[in-house]
């Protein structure tokens, strides 16, 4: 008897990603739907096909408790904060995810590109400057920016990406310094968070939203430096928004780029950071969750999710 999988993220430009999941199974593509619809599924499927980036779905109980029959939920990503695992537990579905696939997610480097990228964007002034343009000025002074090889970066995290960003800067000769308390090493590079987020010019978070939920609170944000760049494409949750905000309102010359916002899955445009974004494009950039999102990538991650849940549903 084939099993129904239910595909609630685009797929069809990831070539042979449909034929894969179709194999032994019956797939229902729902690649942009909303939770309205969502709600008035039938009850049929085995297994649901996601990935934490576009979907406005978090699959919870409010969203899971017409679907009695779902076994299991296969995501193409290594977070899980879309996902409410407490009520997975308790129902007995399973959750897979590629967060220990070491050979395929070494092989992913387009988070730690974008972290860079946003990082280069941000000093050199580049959407601003853009808008500027778009608007018949033709003006370089109000948009002077620094050289990254005269800047202390700031590393927070030290895992896959934590370590890629670190080489893009290294090449490019910025001075970094790193913290990660689980990094056992010797080395003049690794400091104190204090340090850290009192002297860098740039920081760049690279650590999990599972066990850190506001890890820069007001008290850490209010150690960097009033005209800190800020980086995040780890998860909108690691971030006090509201105390972020503060201080971007009392520092002007502070800017933030991050690829995530705090409560994405639920409520994204209710996020405090967001809003103020709006009228301050000089001091924030904000992209749709758009880290991993590479042709490259997402054919590595999602074939591989595919083969997993191909596997899990055929054992």
């Amino acid at each position: 008897m084939k099993n129904n999988i239910l595909v609630i993220t685009p797929i069809k430009h990831i070539k042979g990603l449909l034929g894969k999941l179709k194999k032994n199974s019956i797939v229902t593509l729902h690649e942009n739907i909303s939770k309205k619809k969502f709600l008035k599924l039938n009850d049929q499927f085995d297994a649901i096909f996601t990935n934490p980036n576009k979907t406005n779905i978090y699959l919870g109980e409010q969203n899971l408790r017409h679907l009695k029959k779902i076994k299991v939920i296969c995501t193409a990503s290594t977070g899980i904060n879309h996902i409410d695992t407490d009520y997975c537990k308790k129902k007995n579905i399973k959750i897979i995810n590629i967060a220990k696939d070491k050979k395929i997610i070494n092989r992913i480097s387009s988070t730690a590109e974008l972290a860079f990228g946003l990082t280069l964007a941000l000093i050199r002034n580049i959407v601003p400057s853009f808008i500027d343009v778009q608007k018949k000025n033709w003006d370089y002074e109000k948009f002077i920016g620094r050289q990254i090889n005269s800047l202390k970066v700031g590393i927070i995290g030290y895992g896959r990406l934590g370590k890629l960003y670190h080489k893009y800067c290294k090449v490019f000769g910025a001075q970094t310094k790193i913290y990660d308390p689980f990094v056992k090493v010797k080395s003049k590079d690794f400091i104190s968070l204090k340090k850290l987020l009192m002297n860098s010019d740039i920081i760049s978070m690279h650590i999990h939203a599972a066990k850190n939920f506001k890890f820069m609170d007001k008290k850490k944000i209010n150690l960097m430096k009033k005209n800190i760049c800020l980086i995040n494409t780890s998860r909108g949750e690691i971030i006090d928004e509201d105390e972020l905000v503060k201080f971007l309102k009392k520092n002007k010359l502070a800017k933030v780029g991050t690829d995530v916002l705090f409560n994405e899955v639920k409520n994204k445009f209710s996020s405090s950071l967001y809003k103020y974004s709006k009228k301050s494009i000089n001091q924030v950039l904000i992209t749709p969750h758009i880290g991993g999102m590479t042709f490259e990538g997402q054919e590595l991650a999602y074939t591989h999710a595919a083969k997993k849940l191909y596997s899990y549903l055929n054992e």
